[in-house]
């Protein structure tokens, strides 16, 4: 079905509007819930470890669980969203993942909880593809990268001080209680945004048609055509933006999961210092976010080809990102190696904008579908991270300095994939 919004009977002496950006604002906002549940776990895991009596190993099948659920389901429910809309996919998950986030913190046993951990992660499936679907209806191409900019500052930041609050919540009452607690904003969350959000920006009440001038001329809202699986196997662009992608995961999944553990256990800080130093890498991961937006966006206005200035801040970022990394596995003092961390997470998200706003012109009609088999193998990396992690402390002996070069290694690998990427070539003939 295809929506002109030239068509559209708002009258014409309307004032002005900028309707468009709360599609920013629930964006950002759920960005940090999505990281506030996620990032609950890597605190609270030494709390469950001690509890259920836990090998490292068993530790990180925990985070792998989510992971790889999560990898399964992206590309079904970004698919879901190109085919019956975004506002209906994501009220549905949002609630899914928000039970059981709050079911987190009532299992009693280790298998449950694995479950669980499991049913999470299926729930969280789907968030970041369907609000780059959501951003590719409702903003102009113009401002979309800027948009990725603040949405991954809100899922960074969510993240960065959410050890301090999960930290609070294990002095004051118990890690159960936190689960609880955050898994209740997923629902308050979930109906506000169903109530105010239309896939179809000509239906919301308050939008005026100067503002609907702005967006997109005609939207598909519903894909009829059978996803072109065949082409993204065999598109060499996409094909390598995923693995830019793995590698970018694979580095920045030790934020989120072992970080707390390796702050206690190897540098010998406090529960509360750990959770403290611990939101550095996110936070500083988040300013990254942001200045991407806007750099990128103006080295696009300036080199006049948004392919040629993905790439170089693909580059720039993972080659940062590598050497920084590699650079705090030898620095004696936890605080200047955690803001040596800090440094190449910025430096991680400096590739989070080019990646997904990628997506959009790669995938077109079909960006929720792309950006979504992104993500996936994406998720593959947040599978094999903390798991391999946990053999390597466990079963292989090995020391935090050699696991951290090695994240720093396939840091590098992502920087070369970025050469040979040309991300303004459409896999089909329609783009949004």
């Amino acid at each position: 079905m295809v929506i002109e919004f030239g068509k559209s009977v708002i009258p014409s002496n309307q004032k002005k509007t900028h309707v468009r950006y709360g599609v920013i604002f629930f964006a950002m906002t759920l960005a940090v819930i999505t990281y506030i549940d996620r990032v609950c776990m890597s605190l609270a895991a030494p709390e469950i470890q001690n509890e259920f009596s836990l090998s490292d190993t068993q530790k990180g099948l925990l985070f792998s669980a989510f992971a790889l659920a999560y990898g399964l389901f992206e590309i079904p429910t970004g698919w879901l969203g190109d085919r019956f809309g975004v506002r209906k996919v994501l009220m549905r998950i949002v609630l899914w993942w928000s039970i059981f986030t709050m079911l987190t913190g009532c299992a009693r046993t280790y298998i449950i909880m694995l479950i669980t951990r499991f049913m999470f992660g299926a729930g969280e499936a789907g968030a970041f593809p369907n609000m780059t679907r959501m951003f590719a209806v409702w903003l102009p191409k113009s401002e979309r990268v800027t948009a990725q900019g603040w949405m991954w500052l809100a899922a960074r930041w969510g993240g960065a001080f959410t050890p301090l609050l999960v930290a609070l919540f294990i002095s004051w009452y118990s890690w159960r209680v936190a689960f609880l607690t955050f898994g209740l904003l997923g629902i308050v969350w979930a109906f506000s945004f169903y109530f105010w959000y239309k896939d179809n920006p000509a239906d919301h009440p308050k939008i005026s048609s100067q503002e609907l001038e702005l967006l997109p001329k005609k939207v598909e809202l519903e894909v009829h055509e059978t996803v072109p699986l065949k082409k993204l196997l065999i598109n060499r662009d996409v094909v390598l933006l995923w693995v830019q992608f793995f590698c970018l995961n694979y580095g920045a999944c030790f934020y989120i999961t072992w970080l707390p553990t390796y702050l206690i256990d190897y540098r010998g800080t406090t529960l509360e210092k750990g959770a403290f130093l611990s939101g550095f890498p996110l936070f500083f991961g988040g300013i990254g976010s942001l200045v991407c937006g806007y750099l990128l966006a103006y080295l696009i206005r300036q080199i006049g080809v948004a392919s040629h200035a993905r790439r170089y801040m693909g580059i720039v970022g993972f080659i940062g990102a590598s050497g920084f990394l590699a650079a705090s596995a030898f620095i004696a003092s936890p605080v200047l190696a955690m803001i040596a961390m800090g440094c190449s997470s910025f430096c991680n998200d400096l590739v989070m904008p080019p990646s997904w706003s990628a997506c959009s012109d790669l995938g077109g009609k079909f960006c929720g579908t792309v950006s979504g088999s992104m993500n996936m193998v994406g998720q593959l990396a947040n599978v094999a991270m903390p798991v391999l992690t946990g053999c390597m402390l466990g079963g292989l002996g090995f020391k935090w300095p050699i696991i951290i070069c090695i994240s720093a290694g396939i840091y590098f690998l992502g920087a070369i994939c970025w050469v040979f990427i040309k991300s303004d070539r459409p896999i089909v003939s329609e783009p949004i």
